[in-house]
């Protein structure tokens, strides 16, 4: 996998800039095997196609790619339009979980998803995907996740994969992973948030009737509280969104919520399947993005009202999680533009 990633590097920042050159639009090409899942690949599918309709933007060309022509699914059949030389156009490549996450994975696909790999595509899967990923050496050394009902399979099949069971998703830059069934929905909007910010991704969520995003991860399907138990964090939670200018700590908050730091941790762990600080800072992110998008707010008023203090702190986290300065975010995303 080295040897890819040397590859990778002297070749797809070219590759990409000669590409974009001649495709405004961003090509999705959604890689269908035999008895793929068809809610993963309806929503695979979907998400990128309702991103298209957002204000008229056209933003992604959603093409189905597969080994044959005909691909045999639960229930029914399918006649898929293009091949796998179409890989060669996709920006990114979203590869559905299969019924059998086992199952032998055809070499020709094994090539054609190191191939786009190397030429920059990004890759995507959703649920058992994964598997399919990693039987083409695409995830050995990078976090990674798949259903939970597998997760512990994936693991002891490719222990050079660092599998992260209670996420909804793992974003590891040129290859993002999803958990199993609906959590590839929060995958997808968050693509879509990636290449056209908030806005757009918010507004495709409308669409699709969904949230743009949900707090915490797999645990919360593994080991639920219900929401008007006496031990649910929810209120707390709503709490914490609505006050997320103010100062938070791990004792202050489990003070609130009438436990002690280290139950508080835990339950906190359980039912969203993240840390309270690791949960604070993606909110205050997700409320920064908006704010630079959706408003003229200087820097420093952002930074205050995200709850991160200081514009240098607010600078410093934003562009670790996001890849871009709060500047540039702005630049590339506000809705003014």
């Amino acid at each position: 996998m080295s040897g890819l990633n040397d590859i990778k590097r002297s070749f797809s920042a070219s590759y990409l800039i000669l590409r974009a050159g001649v495709n405004a639009v961003h090509k999705i090409a959604v890689l269908v095997l035999n008895d793929v899942v068809p809610l993963d690949f309806g929503i695979a599918y979907q998400v990128f196609a309702l991103a298209s309709q957002v204000d008229g933007s056209n933003a992604y060309e959603v093409e189905v790619c597969a080994p044959e022509r005909t691909i045999r699914s639960a229930g029914f059949d399918m006649q898929v339009r293009y091949g796998l030389d179409r890989l060669e156009l996709a920006h990114t490549i979203v590869v559905p979980g299969c019924e059998d996450p086992f199952g032998e994975v055809p070499e020709a696909v094994r090539i054609a998803l190191r191939e786009a790999y190397v030429r920059g595509a990004r890759l995507a899967s959703i649920c058992t995907g994964a598997f399919i990923l990693a039987a083409s050496g695409l995830l050995d050394g990078k976090r990674a996740t798949t259903h939970w009902r597998f997760a512990e399979d994936l693991a002891k099949l490719h222990p050079e994969i660092q599998v992260e069971p209670n996420v909804l998703f793992v974003d590891e830059g040129s290859i993002v992973t999803s958990a199993g069934a609906s959590a590839g929905l929060d995958m997808c909007l968050h693509l879509v948030r990636r290449d056209f910010g908030q806005t757009v991704a918010a507004n495709t969520a409308r669409l699709a009737v969904a949230p743009l995003y949900r707090d915490g991860g797999q645990a919360q399907f593994i080991r639920q509280e219900l929401p008007g138990s006496s031990t649910s964090l929810m209120p707390l939670i709503e709490w914490i969104r609505d006050n997320l200018n103010s100062s938070h700590t791990v004792d202050n908050l489990a003070a609130r919520a009438n436990m002690s730091s280290r139950t508080f941790a835990r339950r906190f762990q359980e039912q969203t399947g993240t840390t309270p600080l690791q949960w604070l800072l993606t909110a205050r992110i997700d409320r920064a993005r908006a704010l630079l998008e959706e408003s003229e707010t200087s820097i420093d008023q952002t930074a205050l009202l995200s709850g991160f203090g200081s514009a240098v702190t607010f600078r410093s986290r934003f562009r670790r999680v996001v890849g871009l300065t709060p500047t540039e975010y702005r630049r590339r995303f506000s809705s003014a533009n």
